[in-house]
């Protein structure tokens, strides 16, 4: 797994810690999508994309967030986002999904790394520095530490924001993505937890 892939999960699960708490995370980042099955305590147990019942234990101030929807006109120069995209027949990555992270969360995984939404996928998290139109929506250029990029983001593109929920959320048949920690002995533990609301399904 590269690097930044760890370091950009691990920040992910550390968010909602408080910057004096935080301690070095304990175990691998491993990235969970799946439907809720049931909460019990702090007990969250999951059925993954991959079929599989997974339980993850919730930190006690575990932080849980949902999506709202945006379009590409909220998009603007110095904003911190999060894109997964893929390569398209002009060569260029083409956003699948984008996220404009609150100023709260600037710098969460910042990079560019491969991710497994889908094959040969990107995930980008970086600052808007330009905007500009193109055939198929918009270009996005954006920096990050170490590298810069370009980004088409076509008028189809789901487009989210960020919005902060409670455990109500974790109702049964509820969408969510986890970046959880697993330790040695197979456990996972979270910190963070994307879940849907109104519909809105965490696309990451």
């Amino acid at each position: 797994m590269p690097m930044k892939l760890l370091f950009a999960g691990a920040l992910i699960a550390l968010m909602a810690v408080p910057a004096g708490a935080q301690q070095a995370p304990q175990g691998t980042p491993t990235r969970i999508r799946g439907t809720v099955e049931k909460l019990d305590g702090q007990a969250l147990t999951v059925k993954s994309r991959e079929g599989q019942q997974v339980m993850i234990a919730l930190a006690p101030n575990v932080t849980v967030a949902y999506l709202v929807k945006k379009s590409l006109g909220d998009i603007k120069a110095g904003d911190f986002v999060a894109t997964t995209s893929s390569k398209g027949t002009d060569g260029k990555n083409h956003s699948v999904e984008l996220r404009i992270f609150p100023e709260a969360m600037r710098g969460l995984g910042e990079g560019q790394y491969a991710w497994d939404l889908m094959p040969e996928s990107l995930m980008t998290n970086a600052t808007v520095s330009g905007i500009t139109g193109a055939p198929q929506g918009q270009t996005l250029k954006v920096t990050y530490k170490g590298g810069e990029s370009e980004i088409v983001v076509g008028p189809d593109t789901p487009i989210f924001g960020y919005g902060t929920g409670d455990t109500s959320l974790l109702k049964p048949g509820a969408a969510i993505f986890i970046v959880a920690l697993k330790k040695d002995d197979g456990t996972l533990s979270a910190a963070r937890v994307t879940a849907e609301k109104d519909g809105v399904k965490p696309p990451m």
